[in-house]
């Protein structure tokens, strides 16, 4: 399912070509069932890259508000060691960090070798949002666009297998979930007036997403853009695409502590 979602590198993202509603051939009678199957495969491949302890795997997630970035690391990561997994969340940057790079607080937020880190936005905000707010240039964009190339392709070197995701929502649908947001008390917490602001960007949004997107899908760090109207859609085609990746990866159970044959706990 996840295939259908590669952006090859070369190729242009074409979000508005894609929509954001697409079953992706899945039937939702069944996604209960797959979601269960997926969850194990991803416990079991997760548990040898947690001890084989060598390489990690990188979760980049991306969208406009009300995507469902937060629901799908739920849905996804439901079942796993919690100990070998860690979710960064990248807001406004704080002092400190403004006065480093960019990517300096990305680069120390980068999963440990045996675990998978989730992004929850991530650097993509530093050549997406930075220039909807005026802060960055069409030229300080593009070379953005390198260093991050060549930032992932370390990451791909290293050990670190980079899996970026944009979550593709509709129009309509943010509204909805936005709306939810102001009337349900419950989900209060979750509506921030700044929601509005990005929102009456959303052209602006688009273009740089696709810019950006079609920039820096690489062999070494693709990108897949996932319709995100449908939830169930959405979480189970990234809990696709991080088992393919952990099954290409094929992470092995270290040695035990020398011949184990006959050995009787008592």
């Amino acid at each position: 399912m996840h295939s259908a979602c590669r952006v090859k590198p070369g190729t242009s993202a074409g979000l508005a070509q894609r929509p954001t509603d697409d079953l992706l051939g899945l039937v939702k009678a069944d996604g209960d069932k797959q979601m269960v199957t997926l969850i194990e495969r991803l416990s079991l491949m997760h548990n040898r890259l947690f001890a084989e302890h060598r390489r990690a795997v990188l979760l980049v997630l991306q969208g406009l508000d009300a995507s469902g970035k937060d629901g799908t690391i739920r849905r996804v990561f439901t079942g796993l060691n919690p100990q070998g997994c860690q979710v960064e969340s990248f807001r406004q940057p704080t002092p400190l960090e403004l006065d480093h790079d960019y990517l300096w607080r990305i680069h120390a937020a980068l999963p440990r070798r045996g675990d998978i880190g989730i992004f929850n936005r991530s650097h993509y905000e530093d050549v997406v949002t930075v220039q909807v707010l005026g802060l960055i240039d069409d030229d300080e964009r593009m070379r953005r666009y390198e260093q991050i190339n060549a930032f992932e392709r370390m990451l791909h070197e290293e050990g670190t297998a980079v899996v970026k995701v944009f979550l593709h929502i509709g129009k309509k649908k943010q509204r909805e979930r936005l709306q939810a947001r102001v009337d349900d008390p419950e989900k209060h917490w979750k509506f921030k007036k700044d929601d509005l602001d990005t929102r009456a960007h959303w052209d602006d949004y688009q273009r740089l997403y696709d810019a950006a997107i079609t920039a820096t899908s690489t062999k070494w760090a693709p990108w897949y853009i996932v319709p995100a109207d449908h939830k169930w859609v959405s979480g189970l085609t990234v809990a696709s695409l991080l088992a393919a990746t952990l099954e290409e990866m094929d992470p092995q159970i270290p040695p035990g502590d020398g011949d184990l044959d006959g050995v009787v706990v008592e």
